[in-house]
């Protein structure tokens, strides 16, 4: 993947956090940092949209005749969790 120099304005606070996580080991450089902050909002992104699309598919299915207990139970088993 190619990169592209990118020029930014950060306030004197932001750019002591930065170092201060540069300087806690977890991050080589100022861009390591910030291509990760980029990679959390795009996956960040990606979950509201994916929630987005369910809500809307749940609002089109209209109204269940299902009680909220056996709704749960369905959701359990669907994620593997104990009932």
């Amino acid at each position: 993947m190619s990169m592209q120099r990118k020029t930014i304005t950060i306030t004197q606070q932001q750019a002591s956090w930065i170092k201060s996580q540069i300087n806690s080991g977890e991050y080589g450089n100022d861009s390591e940092y910030i291509r990760e902050l980029i990679r959390l909002d795009q996956a960040h992104k990606n979950k509201i949209a994916i929630l987005r699309s369910a809500l809307i598919e749940g609002e089109k299915s209209g109204i269940s005749q299902r009680s909220m207990a056996n709704i749960l139970e369905d959701a359990k088993k669907r994620h593997n969790i104990n009932v």
